[in-house]
């Protein structure tokens, strides 16, 4: 775990070295987020990598979207997703489904995919594969719009964990 004065202290490289990959597969959120240092709680860092996100074009919004693996996906299951992902998901219970719990998130994703345009978002940090399902069968009946503003809320909630996990207070 990295101290607050150690990230104050990181240039812009060593920032993204230890932060590039907390947006996953977008680093440009860590770039920007750098911008706001030097930071003075923790807080200000989650803070930063959020008004980041949010200040993004909506295209670069809907990148950082597609850049997350489906939930118990493929990709997912063949480890071809990012550390945290693989590591957040295991902690949800979703690398060990059985055949039916499978079935199930496949069909989800892909009505969502197909809905939306883009992966169901749910930082599963805390919750279990049945919390996940449920927020699944909730979301898909939403309005494209608050369904793209539920997933950049479920992002920041994201790097909150991720960023908890690697700053100390």
């Amino acid at each position: 775990m990295t101290s607050l004065s150690d990230v104050n202290r990181m240039d812009k490289d060593a920032f993204l070295a230890a932060f590039g990959d907390v947006a996953e597969h977008s680093p440009w959120v860590a770039e920007k987020a750098f911008d706001a240092a030097p930071f003075q709680t923790r807080e200000s860092v989650i803070s930063a990598f959020e008004q980041a996100m949010t200040a993004a074009h909506r295209n670069e919004q809907l990148a950082l979207i597609r850049a997350h693996p489906d939930l118990a996906g493929k990709a997912a299951i063949a480890g071809d997703i990012a550390v945290d992902s693989r590591k957040e998901q295991a902690g949800a219970g979703l690398d060990r489904l059985t055949g039916a719990e499978f079935e199930r998130f496949t069909d989800l994703n892909g009505r969502y995919l197909e809905t939306f345009g883009f992966p169901f978002i749910f930082a599963v940090k805390g919750s279990t594969k049945h919390m996940i399902l449920a927020a699944f069968e909730d979301r898909i009946g939403n309005d494209p719009d608050k369904e793209f503003q539920v997933a950049l809320t479920q992002i920041a909630r994201i790097f909150r964990f991720r960023l908890e996990d690697r700053i100390a207070e």
